[in-house]
C-alpha cells in the first residue's frame, strides 16, 4: 500500500497540488485521472521521488519517502517499477539489453540469473522470441509490452505507469491495460497508473482518483463512476467520450 497525506506542491510560487490525501491499495490497479494540467504527473513523480514534496508525507506501507536518507531512497527505488510514456526503450540496445539494464545496474545475480529473468519476464509479456530484434523492429503495442517486461524485470512491490497506452489503438490498448492488470494481481503489486484514457478506466479502474486543478476532487471505482454526481467529473468524463465519438467520425 501506499498512502499520501496531506501533499502540497509548488513550482515558481504557483501551487500544483493542494493538501492531497489517499491511499493506493496493494494488489490493484489504482488509476489518477484528470484533464492535462490537473497536476496527475506532478503527483505521481512526488510518489516515486522524482519531486520533492513542500508538505505532506507519503508512505509506502510503514516508510515515509519524505524522512528517507539518501540510502533508504536508493533501497526503496530498487523496489519500483516504471512504464514510460511511449515505452522509452533505448533504441540502440537489443530488446533482451533493454530489459537486462535495470539489473546490470542495480542486481547482484549471475550472469546466468539474469538471463532467466529476462526470459521469464519476456515470456510473461508474450514476447518469448523477441531477444535479439531492435525497438524500431517492434510495433507500438510490442514496443510497450517490452517496456512492461523491463519494468517489472527487478520484481518489483510499486508499479508506476504514465499514460501506458499513448499512442496505442483502441484494441492494442486494451491488451496493455489487461496485461498491466493480470500482472498487479498476480505480483500483488501497487500499480498507480496515470491516464486521461476513460477506456482503460472502466476496463480496469479498480480504484480511482480524480484531479481537479491540482485537489482530490473524488475518488471511487470504476462503478462507482457511472452513478457520480461530480460535476467536474461528469464533465470530464463527457468531454473524453465525445472526444473519441468524433474522432471515430473522421
Amino acid at each position: 500500500m501506499i498512502r499520501v497525506e496531506h501533499v502540497s506542491k509548488s513550482f515558481n510560487n504557483e501551487q500544483v497540488l493542494h493538501d492531497i490525501s489517499v491511499s493506493f491499495d496493494e494488489g490493484k490497479t489504482n488509476l489518477i485521472i484528470g484533464q492535462s494540467g490537473s497536476g496527475k504527473t506532478v503527483l505521481v513523480k512526488c510518489i516515486n521521488g522524482l519531486h520533492e514534496v513542500d508538505e505532506g508525507s507519503i508512505y509506502f506501507h510503514d516508510r515515509n519517502l519524505v524522512t528517507m536518507s539518501v540510502k533508504e531512497r536508493q533501497q526503496l527505488r530498487r523496489e519500483m517499477g516504471n512504464l514510460f510514456q511511449g515505452g522509452a526503450l533505448f533504441d540502440s540496445l537489443t530488446v533482451e539489453e533493454n530489459i537486462k539494464f535495470p539489473l546490470d545496474m542495480f542486481s547482484t545475480l549471475t550472469t546466468g540469473e539474469k538471463k532467466e529473468r529476462v526470459d521469464f519476464c519476456l515470456d510473461r509479456v508474450h514476447l518469448p522470441t523477441a531477444h535479439k530484434l531492435y525497438p524500431a523492429e517492434l510495433s507500438g503495442g510490442m514496443q510497450k509490452r517490452a517496456a512492461i517486461a523491463r519494468a517489472i524485470v527487478q520484481n518489483p512491490k510499486y508499479l508506476f505507469c504514465d499514460e501506458p497506452n499513448s499512442g496505442l489503438d483502441p484494441i492494442t490498448a486494451i491488451v496493455i491495460d489487461n496485461l498491466i492488470s493480470d500482472i498487479t494481481h498476480e505480483f500483488n503489486m501497487t500499480t498507480i497508473i496515470n491516464t486521461h484514457d476513460m477506456n482503460s478506466v472502466m476496463e480496469i479502474g479498480e480504484k480511482v482518483m480524480f484531479i481537479y486543478e491540482g485537489f482530490k476532487d473524488w475518488e471511487g471505482t470504476k462503478d462507482d463512476i457511472l452513478d457520480s454526481t461530480d460535476k467536474n467529473l461528469n464533465e470530464f468524463v463527457f468531454a473524453s467520450n465525445l472526444a473519441k465519438k468524433i474522432k471515430e467520425k473522421l
